[in-house]
């Protein structure tokens, strides 16, 4: 029985009673829907002890369930065990959808409550869809009840933003604002408000330091025809971009002040926002005033489609990171079984091999250190309380990446540190296959992350094999490590965008396997979007590598390979090596030899 955290749901019940509230829930967001999330915001794992990255919190008097994906489903189970809690496995069959679930537990009448700041419009507005006009329910969106029942909740993230200089950015801030005002003006609407981060860190050429792993700031944006009403904490704001701001036709305002702005502006149109990237409070304090028009943030495409001067940079940054990789790789074989190495030092290794990669900044995600059956779950965590010591035997997958100056990267490959079975280099061989045969992907333009998934999972599914994820997703410059429109999956809920795939757009390539109790193997690497040849058939697109780390022969049956997929990898190592023995050392170069050396079929 875990007595802490039903000490913190009963008083969480007590503060519902108290507001009138039936079901209470809590979702995994901050006022942004940013992925991850700083302190103050960790709600739902402070009421429920799930530490997972994505989940949903519904707590009524006498039940509480926790919805979380498929990347979660063993780590969630491990940790609710004990806390009352009902785990909810999202997308499996005879699960129900959050709304599904609060319309039959709840009578006509009974209220549902949340912070309408941490829920997307998009949900908020399914929310009342589903149970105030089905059934007669009301919604309580200002209640924050974490406010008054988390003891020693930690306060806001505050932290001084910066101005990217053009060099580095491509494009001025001018440029962008103009390229938006137009789309806005496409769309009917007069103004745009801005709640996604990232969105407005690209928008403005700035980057904070507010959310772990991204460097963005905690704020809002308002645009006009002339003007950016820019919402942030005020001792973010520097002295250059107090300068910056007035030449830009830049207007700070205080970050709390976003929704007496939204109620006493003097409106002349109507305000463009995005259902999916602003909150459920934000929205109905619009509508409350003025009229909408719905549509995706203008921001998101012109974002992901990367200029010539960010390509360049991401390129020359995927070069040192994948060197920086390939150097943990040759230390960890060289070393196993000589020394001890925990999950948690081999994270420490990489993570200080990344920070003297010239223009390190930060990581762009917590390193994922999973050993053998660790990594069957997906996002696992290592901590000074539960972790495993390495042997030579098993595998090793660890997921990183690091934010540059010029670029984000993100990587995984699993390591052989001794033996392993027959089982494991068969799903191994098939994830690289995959991979691989994805990476060479030609396609008309036009074609979407639905139309491609296929390519990465063929193999797998040709032996009854399949992971509980996407295979790909967009990622951002010196932003967020999973950035839209783009992603590469078969399956899509209502809720998720299909976005067509652009010249310029950076992707992520990572199919895997997943056995629990057993092994996890992924092998990811990001590749560009860029155009091949036109004719009478079309524009037909493909895409370039950007990472270039081995991917471990030791675990490779050739067996489960056919000729154009050996063919495939023996072209890729060559890469491998031709892309990052400038950056290695003697010894290191001579074992990259080795580990990229052809296989013969």
């Amino acid at each position: 029985m875990n007595k802490e955290i039903q000490g913190r749901l009963g008083l969480l019940r007590e503060a519902m009673k108290k507001e009138g509230i039936d079901f209470y829930m809590i979702p995994t967001s901050d006022f942004h829907n940013s992925e991850y999330v700083d302190d103050y915001f960790k709600a739902r794992e402070y009421f429920s002890g799930f530490t997972g990255s994505n989940g949903t919190l519904a707590v009524g008097q006498d039940m509480a369930g926790l919805w979380t994906d498929g990347r979660y489903f063993i780590q969630a189970a491990q940790e609710l065990e004990g806390t009352g809690i009902e785990l909810f496995r999202m997308q499996e069959e005879g699960v129900p959808e959050i709304p599904d679930f609060l319309y039959e537990k709840m009578e006509e009448g009974q209220i549902l409550g949340f912070d309408g700041r941490t829920v997307s419009c998009k949900e908020g507005r399914r929310l009342e869809k589903k149970l105030t006009e089905g059934k007669g329910i009301k919604i309580n969106y200002g209640a924050d009840l974490a406010a008054e029942t988390w003891k020693g909740r930690p306060g806001l993230p505050c932290h001084k933003i910066t101005v990217l200089p053009e060099e580095i950015s491509g494009e001025s801030a001018a440029e962008k604002l103009d390229k938006v005002r137009r789309k806005i003006k496409e769309a009917g609407a007069e103004y745009l408000l801005l709640s996604k981060l990232d969105d407005l860190m690209w928008l403005l050429n700035i980057r904070g330091n507010d959310v772990e792993c991204n460097p963005v700031a905690l704020s809002y944006g308002f645009l006009t025809q002339k003007e950016v009403y820019f919402f942030i904490q005020e001792p973010e704001v520097t002295e250059e971009f107090t300068q910056y701001a007035k030449e830009n036709h830049i207007i700070v305002k205080d970050y709390n002040g976003i929704m007496d702005f939204l109620r006493g502006y003097d409106y002349k149109g109507k305000v463009m926002l995005d259902e999916s990237n602003s909150n459920y409070a934000l929205f109905k304090t619009v509508i409350g005033q003025t009229e909408y028009v719905p549509g995706d943030n203008p921001t998101e495409l012109l974002k992901a489609i990367k200029n010539k001067t960010e390509l360049a940079k991401i390129k020359e940054v995927y070069r040192k990171d994948s060197a920086a990789l390939i150097k943990f790789i040759y230390w960890l074989k060289k070393n196993i079984g000589k020394m001890e190495i925990t999950e948690i030092s081999a994270a420490e290794y990489l993570n200080h091999l990344r920070q003297d990669v010239e223009g390190f900044l930060d990581l762009s995600f917590p390193t994922i250190s999973a050993y053998k059956d660790s990594a069957a779950m997906m996002h696992y965590e290592a901590t000074e309380n539960n972790y495993k010591t390495l042997a030579p035997e098993g595998m090793l997958l660890v997921d990183s990446g690091g934010q540059y100056m010029g670029g984000t990267t993100d990587v995984t490959r699993t390591i052989v540190l001794g033996g392993i079975d027959e089982e494991v280099k068969m799903h191994f061989t098939l994830v690289a296959a995959g991979m691989l045969q994805l990476t060479d992907a030609k396609f008309l333009y036009g074609c979407t992350g639905r139309n491609l998934d296929i390519l990465a999972r063929q193999p797998l599914w040709s032996h009854g094999i399949d992971y509980k994820c996407g295979t790909g997703h967009g990622i951002g410059y010196m932003l967020n490590v999973h950035e839209g429109p783009q992603n590469i999956r078969w399956r899509f809920t209502s809720a998720m965008k299909e976005a067509v795939i652009e010249p310029g757009m950076v992707i992520s390539n990572e199919p895997g396997v997943y056995k629990e109790g057993s092994h996890g193997i992924r092998t990811e690497n990001i590749l560009v979007a860029q155009n091949a040849e036109k004719n009478g058939d079309g524009q037909f697109m493909e895409f370039d590598t950007l990472t270039f780390v081995p991917i471990d022969k030791e675990a490779i049956n050739t067996a489960y390979l056919q000729p154009a997929d050996l063919e495939r990898l023996n072209r890729y190592h060559a890469q491998v090596y031709e892309k990052t023995q400038e950056y290695l050392t003697d010894e290191e170069r001579e074992w990259l030899k080795e580990a990229t050396a052809p296989i013969e079929g």
